[in-house]
């Protein structure tokens, strides 16, 4: 499939995050973080247009000395998204750090209004990695490496006590009842509490400013299970799970990127491996797995309509898959020049935004026509051959 694309450079301005607030309405986070590079840290608000042009809206300029907004993503509501972004060293010598920030869009205005920590100040090097609301827009999961925490939307309100990881985390996905974590030794399962019991109680606090991280709640999430690579992909220890994805209209299926070692032999060493596999949810077993390469995949997400499943890879591509069969759909070799840092769909899925450090995004458009199509055309081909067949075949015989 022929995927038309156009890419856009904007000098001084690394990307890292990238979400879609409405179809034509495109949030971009970058900059040169807390080195004194001279380049300033950034959310910058696009229009982008039928053409795959883009033009500048607004941008907030983050304060001095904050870092660049290394993760987001947009609420349903398509007027407001939450972001990552560590505060000044200044605040952090003082134990604060108001990491997970809340903006709203309104006539074309990026607004903060809410902040909350969610990090400890003692790690100099941690940051907000993910961030990823529930289908419902109520909840939103923010992790650093070590550790999540599930809070209520808008009001930024813990509903449970940190989930803390032995082994770093890359990537959580929520569906109606459950939050799957993606580390890079395994799945983590977590049971939703109740919306009972997530009910924040009435508090008196300011929308922005220091907030506590309380963690007081008592309410716990209850991990269901924990999924370990599959046996198939080897049992290197350095496997790991890059991402992780519900389906976005079937809970019963499940999404995950792996980027794999495989084990060393009398030749030379193998390069890493990337998959990306489609589980059953109901029996936990692989449905399906695709070797997408052999290059590490950097990013992952799954189109909303449900059909492709997006992936930038450190070879500098991206590519789609068929979301049902995990075949090939397209690819752009050397879409950047450095590894893909983000990538997004929009919310009707006709097009797809990848971001990287070299200052650019690739804006392409996806066609009407999906993988399911193609697999029904491929079987009429195979059927007028058949025929075809068969036809000769009698004329042979007559």
């Amino acid at each position: 499939m022929r995927v038309p694309h156009t890419p856009h450079t904007f000098p001084a301005f690394p990307i890292y995050s990238s979400a879609f607030v409405s179809d034509n309405q495109l949030v971009l986070g970058g900059g040169g973080g807390v080195s004194k590079s001279g380049i300033k840290n950034k959310l910058r608000l696009f229009t982008v247009k039928d053409d795959r042009s883009v033009e500048l809206v607004d941008e907030y300029e983050l304060a001095k000395g904050e870092d660049n907004p290394m993760s987001m993503a947009a609420h349903p509501d398509g007027k407001n998204l939450v972001c990552g972004v560590n505060s000044a060293l200044e605040s952090l010598q003082k134990g604060v750090n108001e990491n997970c920030r809340s903006f709203s869009i309104e006539n074309g205005k990026l607004s903060l209004t809410r902040t909350r920590g969610t990090i400890s100040v003692s790690d100099d090097d941690d940051y907000q990695k993910v961030t990823v609301f529930s289908p419902d827009g109520t909840l939103v999961a923010v992790a650093g490496c070590n550790t999540l925490q599930v809070l209520s939307y808008p009001s930024l309100t813990p509903i449970a006590s940190p989930v803390q990881t032995e082994k770093e985390i890359y990537d959580a996905a929520f569906s109606k009842s459950q939050l799957i974590i993606a580390t890079t030794a395994n799945l983590q399962v977590y049971n939703l509490p109740s919306a009972e019991k997530t009910k924040p109680s009435p508090t008196k606090g300011k929308k922005k400013g220091k907030q506590k991280s309380d963690s007081s709640s008592s309410v716990q999430l209850s991990l269901d299970r924990t999924i370990e690579v599959p046996e198939s992909l080897g049992g290197s220890a350095g496997n790991t799970f890059r991402a992780v994805r519900f389906h976005p209209q079937d809970d019963g299926i499940l999404y995950t990127a792996l980027n794999t070692i495989p084990k060393r032999t009398r030749s030379k060493s193998t390069p890493k491996q990337a998959f990306v596999c489609k589980w059953n949810t109901e029996s936990w077993t692989v449905a399906k797995t695709r070797k997408i390469g052999d290059r590490s995949l950097t990013c992952f997400t799954v189109s909303p309509d449900g059909k492709f499943l997006g992936y930038g890879s450190s070879d500098l591509s991206i590519g789609l898959l068929d979301a049902v069969t995990l075949n090939p759909a397209a690819s752009i070799l050397k879409a950047h020049e450095f590894s893909v840092t983000t990538i997004a769909f929009s919310p009707s899925s006709k097009l797809l935004v990848s971001g990287s450090a070299d200052y650019s995004i690739r804006v392409a458009s996806i066609p009407e026509v999906t993988g399911s199509n193609w697999g029904f055309m491929m079987f009429i081909l195979f059927a007028i051959l058949v025929l075809f067949i068969a036809f000769a075949a009698q004329k042979l015989l007559a």
